[in-house]
């Protein structure tokens, strides 16, 4: 018996990688996030398949529920919405399964800031601009550590993926635009991905009022930095002059 910590992307079932498409629609029994999977992931479990929403659950009950099945020998499917690692609360759920000794596995998901890339259609590093992205989230019921709060990251000037965060967007603005200036592009991407997928591009200075016409408050992602112009600098590996391993300076 395991089980199986499954991302389940971004929304979009047909971004789901073949592991996590296979263990679903293989799946005896599903513990999901139910208030953030898109139905269509779930309607692909099989008809008889158990199913638990972990919205309305606490960590003590969804482990029970993996308890239970491993004395069953029957193998979990925990269903968590984008990429497990970031942002999951599956850590406190991985170290109650091992002081229990259930196994399990983790099948990674693409993560909204992926998704949100492509939606935007955008590239987000740029060379000489930024060559660094920084996934955070503001504080709220959860706290930050004082050394990552947005101000200190804002002086890296890379590109920030805020999650979690929507609700602030004003604030967030506001923190960075003395680093990053007032016309540093800056967007919001709701359900990146979903067929309600909606996208708000702006400014520093635009963005919170377009975000406050929108009414988005949740599931949504904050992008920030300056690669999101798509700036014309040029990276130097498909310059014809550049040489590496794999195309020699001379041909």
């Amino acid at each position: 018996m395991k089980v199986y910590i499954v991302g389940a992307g971004a929304g979009n079932p047909e971004w789901l990688t073949v592991q996590a498409d296979r263990l679903i629609r293989q799946a005896r029994l599903c513990v999901y996030a139910g208030s953030l999977v898109n139905p269509q992931i779930i309607d692909m479990l099989p008809a008889s398949c158990n199913r638990y929403d972990s919205a309305h659950m606490c960590l003590d009950e969804i482990i029970a529920i993996c308890a239970d099945a491993h004395a069953r020998d029957c193998d979990v499917i925990r269903l968590h919405t984008g990429e497990p690692s970031l942002y999951g609360a599956i850590g406190e759920q991985m170290n109650a399964l091992k002081e229990l000794g259930i196994e399990f596995k983790m099948i990674p998901g693409i993560s909204a800031f992926q998704a949100a890339a492509a939606a935007l259609q955008c590239e987000l590093t740029a060379p000489e601009i930024a060559q660094t992205v920084i996934l955070t989230r503001t504080a709220g019921r959860t706290p930050l550590p004082p050394e990552q709060e947005l101000s200190k990251l804002a002086e890296h000037k890379a590109t920030l993926c805020i999650y979690l965060s929507t609700e602030n967007v004003a604030l967030i603005c506001g923190q960075l635009r003395p680093c990053y200036g007032d016309d540093c592009p800056a967007a919001v991407v709701y359900h990146a991905s979903w067929p309600d997928q909606q996208i708000i591009c702006g400014t520093l200075v635009t963005l919170p009022y377009l975000a406050e016409e929108s009414g988005i408050k949740r599931t949504a992602l904050i992008l920030v930095g300056h690669a999101l112009g798509r700036p014309k600098s040029v990276s130097r590996l498909y310059d014809a002059s550049f040489s590496h391993g794999y195309r020699g300076s001379n041909r």
